[in-house]
């Protein structure tokens, strides 16, 4: 692949994560917040979370057969758009329901999301593998370059 080419895909898939990662952490946050404000209990706020996880562990589980079997393009895609999805959906919430209620539509949209989540960072840190170059010191490289500026821009 020509460096020009992988550069600009590098950038793309880059700058796609960095939104995803954003987006979810402010996902997250808003809605602890948000509940937290509303006098709902940490057991209910813990079970928020639940689904977000366990779906993210099974998401990490099939992953890589869903990107082989799909594309690198087509998972990353998928993944940005269940969170688009996902947050749609928290925007459905209607504050007169009854406290179960809420806690297991939240849940169920915070699974979402996790699946969202493990599909764009799959997608991602694959996407690097397949772009770069067969030397194995520029692929590490590269994947530090990923993951250290996710973790820089989640830092400001």
């Amino acid at each position: 692949m020509q460096a020009e080419k992988f550069l600009t895909t590098y950038l793309f898939v880059t700058l796609a994560y960095w939104i995803f990662m954003l987006s979810d952490g402010a996902l997250r946050m808003l809605v602890l917040l948000h509940f937290h404000t509303l006098g709902y209990s940490p057991i209910q706020l813990a079970y928020m979370f639940v689904l977000y996880e366990l779906a993210g562990v099974i998401t990490n589980i099939l992953a890589g057969w869903i990107g082989s079997r799909y594309g690198l393009s087509s998972t990353l895609i998928a993944g940005l758009a269940l969170q688009i999805v996902a947050v749609l959906a928290l925007s459905q919430l209607h504050q007169d329901w009854i406290v179960t209620y809420s806690v297991i539509y939240v849940m169920a949209v915070q699974g979402l999301s996790g699946v969202a989540k493990d599909l764009s960072k799959m997608s991602a840190k694959s996407a690097v593998k397949v772009l770069s170059p067969d030397d194995n010191q520029k692929l590490f490289r590269w994947v530090a370059i990923l993951t250290g500026s996710k973790n820089a821009v989640k830092g400001l």
